[in-house]
């Protein structure tokens, strides 16, 4: 083989547990190439997965309103506006 070509295949141990994929077991795939020992082993994996998707979403929101120098609508508004709604205003979350 090739020089990338060398090393653990994917379909040689649980990405999650490293416990070797082996014989006439039931291999579970999750995402194309990543391969599990079981459906536990899986499930914990997108678990853990959907979490950190979640983490990053709300980070990146709030990277943006800091990037765009968003002010928190307290201090956008003055004491006198705060609670009203006019109409043609824009409601950003």
């Amino acid at each position: 083989m090739g020089g990338a070509g060398h090393g653990v295949h994917f379909l040689d141990a649980c990405f999650l547990c490293r416990r070797p994929l082996a014989g006439n077991r039931d291999i579970f795939m999750y995402r194309g190439d990543t391969a599990f020992c079981s459906d536990e082993c899986r499930s914990a994996q997108m678990a853990a997965d959907e979490a950190a998707e979640r983490k990053e979403r709300a980070s990146g929101a709030s990277a943006r309103a800091v990037t765009h120098g968003a002010l928190p609508a307290r201090e956008a508004e003055g004491p006198q506006e705060r609670g009203k709604v006019r109409a043609g205003s824009i409601l950003a979350l």
